[in-house]
């Protein structure tokens, strides 16, 4: 089954301000090769001295666990310390961690808030994140042109997850007329810029001649660059091309890769077609295909 679904929020971002202290930038050159003792012990003196960028640095260290024993609670301590300075990504941090229950008790309403303070400094992400809870009603009420109205603030500051969501509220018709054309044109500037979950869409509407022309070879390529970065949905539907021959010659080892890669990522769809696959394969092929998936690595893609 191919569905479309709105992006999920936008993750905990690493922010420095470009006026930052030397020695900030020496902790930034440090985070950039992996060395995150030696960050964190760059930014711990400017953190303790107020400095709300060390402050949120130091957050998305102990957010992640590096050069550190993960500490939600800490994270969000030292987020909220660069929050209460008006540090806008700091903010949407905390916004993050009260709508993830990470460090502090779930609450929507209180994430609402944070993103909203992050957003009015024009901060994209807090912007996006603020139309997915008008889009699906939880701390705000359901609105989905408040949603399209942040999520075109967001868009153009190029965050690509705004740009898909934009995408989905025209091919749903939510909060505006549907109109399958806009939404293509919408998933086409975030998956050129290699959002996964707009490179599924497009690919979607290419499958099913939606807003494009029908061209199952252009589906499959769309699927192919989301599946790669480990879209499961994407991995899905890349599998039911290879099996069922459609803009590709049928291959049913290719599609139990697939299927199997999307399986063991909690897609249900894709156990049932993988377990499909399985019956009609050879024991070779089962072999070489099961050491398919087990080699796979998911391709890392920096969007643009």
């Amino acid at each position: 089954m191919k569905r479309t679904v709105v992006s999920l929020l936008a993750g905990l971002c690493f922010a420095l301000a470009g006026a930052a202290h030397a020695t900030l930038e020496q902790g930034l050159n440090a985070y950039r090769k992996g060395d995150y003792v030696a960050a964190l012990q760059a930014w711990q003196p400017l953190a303790a001295k107020g400095n709300p960028d060390a402050q949120n640095n130091l957050g998305v260290l102990y957010e992640k666990g590096q050069g550190v024993e993960r500490n939600f609670v800490e994270s969000v301590n030292w987020y909220r310390r660069a929050a209460d300075q008006g540090h806008a990504q700091a903010q949407n941090n905390v916004g993050v961690m009260y709508e993830k229950g990470l460090g502090v008790k779930p609450d929507a309403k209180e994430a609402a808030s944070w993103y909203l303070k992050a957003a009015q400094r024009n901060n994209p992400n807090a912007q996006n994140n603020l139309g997915v809870l008008y889009f699906s009603g939880r701390g705000v009420p359901q609105d989905y042109a408040q949603a399209m109205q942040w999520y075109r603030r967001a868009a153009a500051q190029n965050n690509t997850n705004a740009m898909n969501n934009i995408g989905v509220l025209f091919e749903r018709g939510l909060g505006t007329a549907q109109n399958f054309t806009e939404a293509a044109q919408w998933y086409r500037r975030a998956a050129e810029r290699g959002q996964p979950q707009a490179q599924n869409n497009l690919g979607v509407l290419y499958e099913k001649g939606q807003g494009v022309p029908q061209d199952m070879s252009v589906a499959l390529n769309w699927y192919r660059s989301a599946a790669e970065q480990g879209h499961a949905q994407a991995q899905n539907n890349l599998g039911v091309l290879y099996g069922s021959g459609r803009g590709v010659p049928a291959d049913m080892a290719q599609a139990y890769v697939w299927f199997s890669l999307a399986a063991a990522r909690g897609n249900i769809d894709a156990a049932n077609n993988r377990d499909a696959a399985d019956r009609r394969l050879t024991p070779e092929q089962r072999e070489q295909a099961q050491k398919a998936v087990q080699a796979w690595k998911p391709k890392l893609v920096a969007n643009r």
